[in-house]
């Protein structure tokens, strides 16, 4: 691995270990003219830096960078891209950087500037492009292993997935990418207390590493898989911070659509503040979070007004994928499953372009699946299920979720009044639902 890194600081970064941010900290301190630590050390906390602080930092890495060795300057302008947003940039910057460099290790957390960029064929090139470097880099390229295990994943390869990531946790335990491709693999097997078991161990030995959150989201999704109603609403209230609204709302959706009690719920007003931000709508996967977060409240006037803004964007993924989604939890919430389910349908094919990955992506099917029972259509929502059902080891979700067809509707009509065990009741006055009874 070509890098001019020190070595422990590189595993840390490739890693993506809970050390990795004290150790490029002090990689800093110890130089502040190093413009690729600098760099590094931006990327890894653009999250937490506001717009003109993080182009401020990318600008000296960038300046500080510009006597270093070519290999170098171009990671720091891949890393910039990527920090800003530029995902299509950046991925046809990468695409010319490997091709100069390959197989250079460095450029793996990159990688998912291709499913970023909104656009399918990119999106395949992405995977294309990690297969090609894998076959370069050899088998004893653990981020290579991890970055092609989270491709498979995403192409339904799941054997391979899993075995691409369990290969690269042998060569190195603590690599967060390869436990979380490990993760999507284990969605899709329906591996339940199999994962629980593995994800609860390996987060024990390193208990700050980045993507705790997530997989821990991860973790409550196998809790549903196995049944486990209480694990799974445990683990989003105590894993899943407040600031984690996509995640949160993801678990909670999942539990009412299956007619279960919801965990802590992400206040509307919460959701709403957070759209109306300069970069509310920067991103298409998080605005989709946040019509998720409305729609668990069931505002159904918000989801409108997203939807309509959605239609009018000009990007294109926003008025042809995500609007026509985000009108179909509006229907959804104002008791009209049969006009969400034209739209679910219809987008179906088009989902890869919302962002994310198909686990984020699949409660949009949990969605359709719930529709096409409140439209009694049972028959054709069980079909829907049917490959999940028949190829994951654990399906309890899955099974409850058809169960509903036994249940009064999640959302009534309007003007008709709720009934039953477990629904949501419209409150007019404030525009949420309201949960009644005792459930899960």
């Amino acid at each position: 691995m070509q890098t001019e890194l020190d070595g422990a600081v590189l595993r840390a970064v490739l890693a993506d270990t809970g050390q990795a941010h004290t150790l490029l900290q002090e990689t800093v301190a110890r130089d502040p003219q190093d413009g690729l630590a600098r760099a590094l050390l931006a990327w890894h906390t653009g999250d937490q830096l506001c717009d003109a602080r993080l182009r401020e930092q990318m600008v000296r890495a960038q300046t500080d960078a510009a006597q270093a060795a070519s290999r170098v300057r171009s990671i720091v302008h891949g890393l910039n891209l990527f920090a800003h947003r530029h995902y299509t940039n950046a991925a046809s910057h990468l695409v010319v950087h490997l091709a100069q460099f390959p197989a250079d290790a460095l450029v793996t957390p990159m990688i998912w500037a291709f499913t970023l960029t909104e656009d399918s064929d990119y999106i395949k090139h992405g995977y294309l492009l990690a297969e090609r470097q894998y076959a370069l880099a050899g088998p004893e390229s653990w981020p290579w292993a991890a970055a092609l295990a989270a491709a498979c994943a995403e192409q339904d390869r799941t054997v391979e997935a899993d075995r691409l990531a369990r290969h690269a946790l042998t060569l190195e335990p603590r690599s967060a990418p390869a436990a979380h491709a490990l993760a999507h693999a284990a969605h899709e097997q329906g591996s339940g207390t199999q994962y629980l078991n593995f994800v609860d161990g390996w987060l024990a030995a390193d208990p700050q590493v980045p993507q705790r959150s997530h997989l821990q989201w991860h973790a409550a999704l196998q809790c549903l898989a196995a049944g486990d109603l209480d694990g799974a609403r445990r683990r989003a209230d105590t894993e899943l911070a407040h600031k984690d609204v996509g995640a949160r709302s993801a678990v909670n959706w999942r539990l009412l659509l299956a007619g279960q009690a919801p965990a802590r719920l992400v206040e509307a007003d919460h959701a709403r503040a957070l759209l109306a931000e300069p970069g509310g709508m920067v991103s298409i996967f998080h605005t989709f979070q946040l019509a998720l977060a409305l729609t668990v409240v069931g505002d159904t006037p918000a989801l409108e007004d997203l939807a309509r803004a959605a239609a009018s964007d000009s990007r294109p993924a926003y008025a042809e994928v995500l609007a026509p989604v985000v009108r179909a939890l509006a229907h959804v919430t104002d008791g009209r499953p049969g006009p969400a389910i034209d739209l679910l349908e219809k987008t179906g094919t088009q989902l890869t372009r919302l962002g994310g990955v198909g686990v984020e992506r699949e409660i949009i099917q949990d969605t359709l699946a719930r529709a096409l029972i409140d439209a009694d259509q049972p028959d054709k929502a069980a079909h829907l299920l049917h490959h999940r059902r028949t190829t994951r080891r654990h399906h309890a979700y899955e099974d409850l979720l058809l169960a509903t067809a036994q249940a009064a509707p999640l959302f009534p009509p309007r003007g008709q009044a709720a009934s039953g065990p477990c629904v949501a009741q419209r409150c007019e006055t404030q525009g949420f639902f309201r949960e009644l009874g005792a459930c899960g």
